[in-house]
C-alpha cells in the first residue's frame, strides 16, 4: 500500500510541477463531438472555494453543425497563488440555454454537452480575480501599518546603501586583527591596526577610514584579508579574495544608515516622459516608480506600495496615497507607467491586487505527521518579551515565531500552527489557536501570524489557512480605497546573540525600507526588490548547527518565497537554498500534505478528482491538459473570436466597433441601449439615462455590463500574461525587468 502510494505522489507531483493555468478558450474532443467553452464570466467566489460561474461555448456533434449557447456552473476552486493557478474541480453544469435551437434539437445538445464538459480544469488566478464582481467581493481587513516616509537618497551615478541596524556592532574574526560588522547584510570589515573599513560590492572592494565614507577604491588588501576564505563562514569570498583585475573600477556612491531609508538610483540626469491623457510625467530612466505632476511641480515616488510627495527630489517626503491627484487614476493600461496603477486607489488593478491578496492558500496536513517535523532552534536560551497591549509574549532569539499564551507555547512555521507546554517542544500541531493571538499588532515582529488560521476537519487532519499579510502584504485605505502595502512601516531592531563560542548570531525582523534599490554597471542586478505583491528581503543569518553564516536574498510574495543562494525569510522564518523557492507547507512534502489520500504538492495541483498537466511542442504549440474521470481536454485558439455569455441567456461578441449578438444562427449588430430612442427625444441627460435604463433592462442586456467584462477580461489577462513574462527573472532573482 505504501509503495503504491508512492508512486501515485510521484506521478502527481511530476505533473504538478508543470502545472500552468489552462489558455482560454478550452477546446475538448470525444468521439468526434468537440465542444468550445470560454472564459468563465464569475457570478460569485464563496469563500474562495466554490466558483459559481457563467460561460458562452460552441458545440459540434460529429458531422453537424455549431450551436452557440450559454451554460451556468459550479465547481469548487484549489488555488496555488505562487503559480497564478485556481484548479476548478466537482464541476456541475445549472442550467444550458441555446438561444436559437428549437427545444427537441435543444434537448439532443444539452446531453452532448453534458457529456462532454471535463470534471477538472483550471484558469488563471489572476484572470479570476479580475472577473469577480465587486459586490461579491469579500471585505478586506485593514491593516493598521505606519507609513511615515523613510529617509529618501536621490543618486544620478551608481549607488548603494549601506543599511546598518543601528550602531554598528563588530566582531573579531579568529586567528587575523580583523573584525566584521555584524548587523548589516553587507560584507564590512574592519582592518583595527590601520582603522580602516573594507566593503565588498559585487566584485569590487572599497575601503573607507569611517563607514559614513568617503569611500574609494581599495588598492589592495591587508595581508589577513587572505585568510578568509579559509573560515567557513568566509568561504564564499574565495573569488573576489585577491580582487579580481577590474578595467575601469567605478566607485559608486555609498549611502550610509543607521535606520530604514530607500535610495531612488537614476541612470544620469532624471528623464521624464509624459503619460498620455494626464497631466504627469514619468521618470524614464529609473527603477524607481518616480511621477511629476506638471499642475503642481509636485514629485510623486512609489516605495513599498506607499506613495511619497515633495516639491522636489531631495525632499522632503510627506505620505500622499490618500490624496493623489486625480490623473493618477487616469493613466492608460498599456502606458509605461500602468504597472503603478495597483497602488492608486480605486483603480481596477488596485481593486484586483487587494482581492488577490484575499486569496487564501491553504493545506491540509496529518498532524501526527506534521508534529514529528516541527523543531525550533534557539540562540542560547529561549529569551520571551512581551507583546504591547497583549497578554502575550513572543521569542526574540530565534528565526522561528514562538507566541507565549498563558502556559502553552505556539509555534507558526511554514503557515502551520503547532504548540507545546515548553519553548523547546515537543509540538503538537495546533487544531485551532486562541482569539488572543489574532490582536497582535502591527507594531510586532509576529503581526504577521494573525494571517494564519487552522481548523480540525471532521476526517482529523488540520487545514491551515493563510493570506498575504503573512508574507509582509497589507491592505489599508478602506474609506478612500484600498491598496496593498508592503511591509507593516515599523521597525524591529534585529536580536543579537554572542554566545560562548563562535561568531555572534544575527536575528533580522522584516524591514519595510532599504532593500528596495537597485544598482546598475559593476554592481550586477539589484541586492533585492519589492514585487507587485510581495515583500523582499536580503538578509544574513548564522546556523549554529554547521557554523556557516549565511548570507543570501528572497524575494517573498503573499503565497511563499523565491531564493538565490542561501538564504532567510524573516516573515515566515524559513531558510532556502534554491533558485526555485517555495511556498509555506510545501517543504512537508507527500507525508504531511493530504487531501482525500490523493494529493500533491500542498494539494494545489490535484484533487481526487483529477491532475492538471502542461506541454509544450518542439513546433512551439502549447497546450494545458486536465485528466479525471471525465475524459481529457486541450486549450486553444479558435477562429471564432472571444465570445461572452448575456445575463439574458444570449451570446455576444465584440467585433471591435460594437457588440454582435448570435441571434437565428448568425451575428447581428447591437445597438447600445443608450443611443436607442435618442431620435425620439430631445432630453436632459438625465432623461437620457434613465431611458437607456429602462430599456437595458426590458431587452435583458446592459452593453456596459458587456464592455466591462470585456475589461475585466482583457485586464486579468494582461496581467496574467506579465506574471508569467516575469517568472524567470521576477520570481526567481527578486529583481523586476527594466523599463525601456
Amino acid at each position: 500500500m505504501k509503495k503504491k502510494s508512492a508512486v501515485l505522489f510521484g506521478l502527481l507531483f511530476g505533473l504538478a510541477l508543470q502545472a500552468q493555468p489552462s489558455q482560454w478558450p478550452l477546446r475538448v474532443t470525444r468521439n468526434g463531438s468537440t465542444i468550445v467553452t470560454y472564459q468563465p464570466q464569475v457570478e460569485d467566489w464563496k469563500n474562495f472555494a466554490e466558483l459559481d460561474w457563467r460561460s458562452a461555448f460552441t458545440v459540434t456533434p460529429p458531422g453537424g453543425t455549431p450551436a452557440v449557447g450559454v451554460m451556468s456552473a459550479r465547481g469548487k476552486t484549489d488555488t496555488d497563488p505562487g503559480k497564478d493557478l485556481v484548479m476548478i474541480s466537482q464541476i456541475t453544469i445549472k442550467t444550458l440555454h441555446f438561444p436559437s435551437l428549437e427545444p427537441a434539437t435543444a434537448a439532443k445538445m444539452e446531453q452532448l454537452v453534458r457529456s462532454l464538459v471535463p470534471e477538472v480544469t483550471s484558469i488563471s488566478l489572476r484572470q479570476l480575480t479580475a472577473c469577480v464582481p465587486a459586490e461579491t467581493a469579500p471585505p478586506p481587513r485593514n491593516a493598521a501599518v505606519r507609513n511615515d516616509p523613510p529617509a529618501i537618497f536621490v543618486s544620478a551615478r551608481p549607488a548603494i546603501l549601506l543599511f546598518v541596524e543601528g550602531q554598528p556592532q563588530l566582531a573579531a574574526i579568529k586567528d587575523t586583527s580583523l573584525e566584521f560588522v555584524v548587523n548589516t547584510i553587507w560584507p564590512v570589515f574592519l582592518d583595527k591596526p590601520k582603522a580602516t573599513y573594507y566593503l565588498l560590492v559585487g566584485d569590487e572592494w572599497l575601503t573607507a577610514n569611517n563607514l559614513a565614507g568617503p569611500w574609494a577604491t581599495a588598492a589592495k588588501l591587508p595581508p589577513d584579508m587572505a585568510k578568509l576564505p579559509k573560515d567557513q563562514m568566509w568561504a564564499s569570498l574565495a573569488k573576489v579574495i585577491p580582487p579580481p583585475t577590474a578595467k575601469k573600477p567605478v566607485v559608486p556612491t555609498v549611502f550610509y544608515s543607521t535606520a530604514p531609508a530607500e535610495v531612488v538610483l537614476f541612470e544620469g540626469a532624471p528623464k521624464y516622459e509624459p503619460i498620455p491623457g494626464t497631466g504627469l510625467r514619468l521618470a524614464a530612466n529609473t527603477e524607481s516608480d518616480v511621477i511629476v505632476d506638471t499642475s503642481t511641480n509636485h514629485y510623486y515616488v512609489l516605495i513599498s506600495g506607499r506613495w511619497f510627495r515633495s516639491n522636489g527630489l531631495n525632499g522632503p517626503w510627506t505620505f500622499a496615497t490618500p490624496d493623489l491627484p486625480t490623473d493618477f487614476a487616469k493613466i492608460p493600461a498599456n502606458s509605461s507607467a500602468a504597472r503603478v496603477l495597483e497602488s492608486v486607489p480605486g483603480t481596477d488593478e488596485a481593486k484586483d491586487a487587494v482581492l488577490l491578496a484575499q486569496v487564501p492558500t491553504t493545506i491540509e496536513v496529518d498532524p501526527a505527521t506534521a508534529s514529528k517535523q516541527a523543531k525550533v532552534t534557539y540562540s542560547g536560551p529561549p529569551k520571551f518579551e512581551p507583546i504591547a497591549g497583549t497578554p502575550l509574549s513572543y521569542a526574540t532569539n530565534t528565526a522561528d515565531k514562538v507566541i507565549k499564551s498563558g502556559d502553552v507555547y505556539y509555534l507558526c512555521l511554514q503557515g502551520i500552527w503547532f504548540l507545546s507546554t515548553t519553548p523547546q517542544g515537543p509540538w503538537t500541531t495546533a487544531s485551532s489557536v486562541p482569539e488572543v493571538i489574532y490582536t497582535i499588532p502591527a507594531s510586532s515582529p509576529v503581526h504577521n501570524v494573525t494571517y494564519v488560521t487552522q481548523t480540525t476537519t471532521s476526517t482529523g487532519t488540520v487545514t491551515a489557512s493563510h493570506t498575504a499579510g503573512y508574507v509582509g502584504a497589507f491592505v489599508i485605505g478602506l474609506t478612500v480605497g484600498a491598496v496593498i502595502t508592503h511591509g507593516s512601516g515599523y521597525y524591529y531592531p534585529p536580536y543579537i546573540y554572542r554566545p560562548p563560542y563562535g561568531y555572534p548570531i544575527y536575528h533580522p525582523y522584516p524591514v519595510t525600507y532599504g532593500y528596495h534599490a537597485h544598482y546598475y554597471g559593476p554592481y550586477g542586478s539589484s541586492h533585492a526588490a519589492y514585487t507587485p505583491y510581495g515583500a523582499a528581503r536580503v538578509s544574513a543569518g548564522y546556523n549554529p548547527y554547521t557554523g556557516t553564516y549565511a548570507r543570501g536574498g528572497t524575494v517573498a510574495t503573499p503565497y511563499g518565497s523565491r531564493s538565490a543562494a542561501q538564504a532567510y525569510n524573516p516573515y515566515t522564518g524559513a531558510y532556502a537554498a534554491t533558485a526555485q523557492g517555495s511556498a509555506p507547507g510545501s517543504q512537508w512534502g507527500s507525508s504531511v500534505v493530504s487531501k482525500g489520500g490523493q494529493s500533491a504538492y500542498a494539494q494545489h495541483y490535484s484533487t481526487a478528482q483529477g491532475t492538471v498537466g502542461s506541454i509544450q511542442t518542439s513546433e512551439g504549440g502549447k497546450a494545458v491538459g486536465a485528466r479525471g474521470s471525465g475524459g481529457s481536454a486541450m486549450a486553444g485558439k479558435t477562429a471564432g473570436g472571444d465570445m461572452y455569455a448575456g445575463k439574458d441567456g444570449n451570446v455576444y461578441k465584440n467585433t471591435g466597433e460594437g457588440w454582435n449578438k448570435y441571434d437565428n444562427g448568425s451575428w447581428n449588430a447591437v445597438t447600445p441601449p443608450s443611443t436607442a430612442g435618442a431620435q425620439q427625444r430631445a432630453a436632459s441627460g438625465q432623461q437620457r439615462a434613465q431611458s437607456a435604463q429602462g430599456q437595458a433592462a426590458a431587452s435583458g442586456y446592459s452593453t456596459h455590463d458587456l464592455n466591462n467584462e470585456m475589461q475585466n477580461r482583457q485586464r486579468g489577462s494582461a496581467q496574467a500574461s506579465a506574471y508569467q513574462r516575469s517568472g524567470s527573472s521576477s520570481r526567481s532573482s527578486g529583481t523586476r525587468s527594466r523599463r525601456r
